[in-house]
């Protein structure tokens, strides 16, 4: 019997904890499983549990007092600006976070009378964070204080050049902390805070929130200001992959609820232009407990990635101007802009993804002996290359470091990461071999003269191998429990919503049912795959279930393990909960066939007959047509005789039907 190519995958199950489940079930009126899911974030106190469900609960420090002193110089410094009418300036970032954050503090500080423009860096001629020329042209213009979003961090000699300008300068950031740190009036970075902090994870744009809540806050001009505010921050901190702990978990399961009802035009434009469809009270009856109106996935997948495509391909502004503006007509132009780009990016991606797939054929590179794959080549968008770098992970299960070159003799490129590596420590590992790099734990950007390609390889390939064993090298399946197809159903989905919003550090639960039978499956879309799956032959339990990215795999074995999320599929009015597939592997208990079987069944009102003698099954019609297949084969025989059989496609409709049958009828599913 031939085998089937599946995904390279690691599965890790999290360990039954059955009797904590049970308490901690007991203590929140969560089910067992979901219980053991929460055990499995790091809930195993029915207070933390509690906590973590009810986030709105948690007491949070002054942000005054976590950030001091340095919120308070920066408080000041603004409301000095303000009250003398300086100019302020803000140098933002190209990314979703960076162009939320930028859009946030403009509306706040017009929104307190500041006397406020702004600047982002070209991702072509600049390259990421604020840079000598940038503070050359505020000079030149009369600014008289900066604030940096989501950058700065490791901008210390444009920083310098500022203080020796005579400008303030206050850094908002989030990116790991550098050995050297720049010389600004105030940094406001969450990196510096203890670990324990709730506003530890925040993103740049949660950053720039809590100065601008501040500041309002201080000026007395809160209201009509914080609901705007939060739903910027809760596009930016998703779309930027922050995690979803802490203060984020709190303010973003706020915002969510909000932004189907959002006031921003440049929002309400943005989710029409998506196609985003906020959830009804329930999907099913009406006792049911109402769900967020959002989803993270609705911004993760729709929302922030056409946010997220200007600043890679497009102009920045487009986003600010779409996210600040006041009428609803410019704000659709500008979403329909960003929904124009977002389909180039599209495009590039895909082209960029199989040329790198392709050179990976072609030069037979051994990634278990270098353990970090880097590719570089000409004429590749350095904006989408981070995506693409994503991608590779996903599918080669190794750090990524892609690059492309530029017309100064360097190469630029990003990094994208595996949990047992932190690329920030691999750039800075190498850093006398780089220009400019930055990044954190999972991601970064660098650039580097081309000439040092070569040894750059052997530096991470020499870190790689210092950190990773063979048993990192597959894309890792992280499972929460065990769970019976027939137990699926819109209760245990709407429980699901308890733990939301997911994301970083709070992933959707994952699940997994050994030995389930593939009945249907059909490739959907450009690389998708969908397909209908029962638990064994005895169940009436048939559930839909999609593969993204998972067509090359076709055709899928017949039986398998299978690893998975639920997702609420809502079509033509009516909705059903139904399977994002995110794991297989082949059965770990695969049914016992006896040497030589037969039997007779009915399939489409015909009577046919069929025996299997290893490795072929042979199925026959009343007309004496016999249709001939090896079991994880595409191509079967077809005819009277086998001299003149024709061959056939058995993944077909018709014909995976009658061999579903067949298999049913011996015994075999």
């Amino acid at each position: 019997m031939s085998k089937y190519r599946l995904p390279n995958q690691r599965w890790h199950i999290a360990p039954s904890q059955e009797q904590l489940a049970a308490e901690l079930a007991a203590e929140t009126g969560l089910s067992p499983l979901l219980a053991q899911v929460l055990i499995n974030r790091g809930m195993v106190t029915p207070e933390a549990a509690k906590l973590f469900l009810s986030p709105e609960s948690q007491v949070l420090p002054s942000p005054l007092e976590e950030f001091a002193p340095d919120l308070e110089i920066s408080v000041a410094l603004l409301k000095e600006a303000i009250a003398n009418q300086e100019k302020i300036a803000i140098c933002g970032d190209y990314d979703a976070d960076g162009m939320t954050s930028t859009a946030l503090l403009l509306r706040a500080l017009r929104w307190m009378g500041a006397n406020v423009d702004y600047a982002i860096p070209s991702r072509m001629t600049d390259g990421y964070g604020i840079n000598r020329r940038i503070v050359e042209e505020f000079h030149r213009e009369g600014v008289q204080l900066i604030l940096t979003v989501d950058n700065g961090i490791s901008a210390v000699d444009p920083i310098a050049l500022a203080r020796e300008l005579d400008l303030k300068i206050i850094v908002t950031d989030h990116h790991d902390i550098p050995e050297d740190i720049p010389p600004a009036d105030a940094i406001l970075n969450p990196k510096l805070l203890l670990e324990s902090s709730p506003y530890r994870g925040l993103a740049g744009v949660g950053v720039a929130y809590i100065l601008a809540i501040t500041l309002a806050q201080e000026l007395g001009k809160t209201q009509g200001l914080v609901k705007p505010l939060l739903e910027l921050l809760t596009l930016g901190t998703i779309a930027d992959l922050a995690p979803l702990t802490g203060v984020n978990r709190r303010w973003v399961k706020r915002g969510l609820q909000q932004l189907p009802q959002s006031q921003l035009p440049g929002i309400q434009a943005l989710i029409q232009m998506a196609g985003v469809t906020p959830e009804s009270e329930n999907g099913a009856e009406s006792s049911k407990p109402k769900p967020e109106n959002l989803k993270p996935e609705d911004i993760g997948f729709r929302l922030g990635p056409r946010i997220n495509a200007v600043g890679r391909i497009g102009d920045p502004q487009i986003v600010i101007e779409m996210l600040t503006t006041a009428d609803m007509g410019i704000a659709l132009e500008r979403a329909m802009q960003c929904e124009q780009i977002n389909r180039q990016r599209q495009n590039l991606c895909t082209d960029i993804e199989q040329e790198a797939i392709a050179w990976c054929q072609a030069s037979q590179i051994d990634l278990l002996q270098e353990r970090v794959l880097v590719l570089v080549q000409p004429n590749w968008h350095h904006g989408v290359i981070g995506i693409v770098a994503s991608r590779l992970v996903e599918r080669y299960g190794v750090p990524v470091f892609i690059g492309t070159y530029e017309d100064d003799g360097k190469i630029r490129g990003s990094a994208r990461g595996i949990p047992e590596f932190n690329i920030f420590d691999a750039l800075e590992f190498c850093k006398d071999l780089l220009g400019k790099y930055g990044g954190h734990k999972a991601a970064g950007g660098f650039s580097f003269p081309a000439e040092n390609l070569p040894a750059l390889k052997v530096r991470l390939s020499e870190f790689a191998n210092s950190y990773l064993q063979p048993e990192h090298l597959k894309p890792l399946v992280a499972i929460d429990a065990q769970l019976d197809l027939e137990a699926i159903d819109f209760d245990l989905y709407y429980q699901i919503n308890a733990l939301h919003p997911c994301g970083i550090d709070n992933p959707d639960p994952i699940f997994w049912t050994p030995n389930v039978r593939i009945l249907d499956q059909q490739p959907v879309g450009k690389s998708g795959v969908k397909v209908t799956i029962c638990q064994d032959a005895r169940s009436p339990v048939k559930i839909k279930a999609i593969a993204w990215r998972w067509a090359e795999y076709l055709p899928l074995p017949l039986r398998a393990d299978i690893a998975y999320r639920l997702r609420e599929n809502r079509y033509n009015g009516g909705s059903s909960v139904e399977l994002e597939l995110v794991g297989i592997q082949p059965a770990t208990a695969q049914p016992t066939i006896s040497p030589r079987s037969k039997a007779q069944f009915e399939c489409d009102r015909r009577r046919y007959a069929c025996s299997f003698s290893a490795p072929e099954l042979r199925i026959k019609n009343p007309e004496g047509k016999v249709l001939a297949v090896q079991p994880g084969e595409r191509i079967g025989l077809l005819g009277t005789t086998r001299q003149d059989a024709m061959e056939v496609d058995v993944t077909q409709p018709r014909f995976a039907r009658l061999i579903q049958a067949a298999q049913e009828a011996l015994g075999m599913g």
